[in-house]
């Protein structure tokens, strides 16, 4: 069984004030472009030794070790009584940023934003954040870049001073930017001392991993539920382009394939026809793949070892159940771990989203 080790440090310094706290139904796990989450229960013989310590709700960090390696880190902010028990509620570092606000405006300078890349928006909201008194987790965010743009010259991307604006929805804002990023947190050890770091992904996050697999009857567990919905399948496409009358483009992209004829009409804004072709077939194929997974119960295995998971990443899974039989690609969103507890094996649920997924659109048929 894997070696748990849950550390408790302080918010700013990173000072450890305790190296293994005795917690029990913990879990906690990672998410795309949100901080994650973490919840456990202090074992109440020790409740009275440590709950000076766990008072501190929003001044200390709260580190997983797993095995020598840290899996998760984020800021305790709850920790209340429920009679004798002590539940302990944590989210990722970027949960602080929604308990901050731009009190300068234009975070102190930074702004307003022309076309700027979301990526250094981030940076920025972040480096605001820290240069404050008493502000700074020692968050570091990754130098990625990416092509998106906030803010344009007849509409800036600004923050006012009269107004402030929550840090963490600045940071929110940038991330639902079309074709943008993606970020997600990580913790390492450098030292004695918890690396805090932002990784983000532009336009995505993570990679196709050949060298991981999900399998029934190796490391898949549980009942994987495979929903079969035919409300957005369609193998014909109608894609329409920007403008209107006879200037509008107009493409169809299908295929006979043996099934009952579905169509999908996609509205897009594209004056290339090249490139409207590209989206209309590109979402012929996404609304051609019928199952549909969104979790999966696995156990650590050679064949995908649970530290080598990547938020971001695109991952096989093969599916050999009684009820159902599954085999393609997905990505992976995030994933919950519930370390084992005596005869209770560790568990871990990941959190999936199809690899190619159908464009958003409020005119699908059958749906309201």
């Amino acid at each position: 069984m894997a070696d748990y080790r849950y550390i408790l440090a302080r918010a700013a310094t990173g000072d450890v004030l305790h190296w293994n706290l005795p917690l029990t139904e913990v879990e906690f796990g990672p998410e795309k472009s949100g901080p994650g989450s973490f919840h456990a229960t202090l074992n109440p013989t020790f409740r009275r030794a440590l709950s000076d310590m766990l008072d501190d709700a929003g001044d200390t960090v709260i580190l997983v070790e797993r095995n020598a390696r840290l899996m998760w880190g984020g800021l305790l902010w709850r920790a209340e009584p429920e009679g004798s028990q002590l539940p302990v509620e944590a989210s990722g570092f970027t949960s602080y940023l929604h308990r901050r606000f731009d009190l300068h405006g234009n975070l102190n300078g930074r702004g307003p934003y022309i076309e700027a890349d979301p990526c250094q928006v981030i940076r920025d909201v972040w480096a605001y954040a820290q240069e404050q008194p008493d502000g700074d987790l020692g968050v570091v965010v990754d130098d990625t870049k990416s092509t998106a743009t906030a803010g344009t010259a007849k509409d800036p991307y600004t923050t006012s001073k009269t107004d402030p604006r929550n840090l963490g929805e600045i940071v929110d804002e940038m991330a639902d930017i079309d074709d943008g990023l993606e970020w997600t947190e990580t913790v390492t050890w450098a030292g004695r001392r918890a690396e805090r770091r932002i990784v983000l992904g532009a336009p995505l996050l993570g990679r196709r991993r050949e060298d991981l697999t999900f399998t029934t009857s190796a490391n898949v567990t549980g009942e994987p539920h495979v929903i079969k919905d035919a409300d957005s399948y369609a193998q014909w496409v109608v894609g329409l382009g920007g403008g209107e009358g006879s200037k509008r483009k107009v493409v169809v992209d299908g295929v006979r394939n043996g099934r009952l004829r579905l169509e999908h009409r996609l509205e897009t804004s594209e004056k290339d026809e090249a490139k409207l072709k590209q989206r209309t077939r590109r979402e012929r194929l996404a609304r051609q793949i019928l199952p549909t997974l969104t979790e999966l119960e696995i156990t650590d295995h050679p064949a995908a070892p649970i530290e080598a998971l990547r938020v971001g990443d695109d991952v096989r899974i093969r599916l050999h159940e009684p009820h159902t039989a599954y085999d393609g690609w997905n990505r992976i969103t995030g994933w919950t771990v519930r370390p084992g507890e005596g005869e209770t094996p560790e568990r871990v649920t990941l959190k999936l989203e199809r690899t190619l997924k159908p464009e958003e659109s409020s005119d699908e048929t059958g749906e309201a």
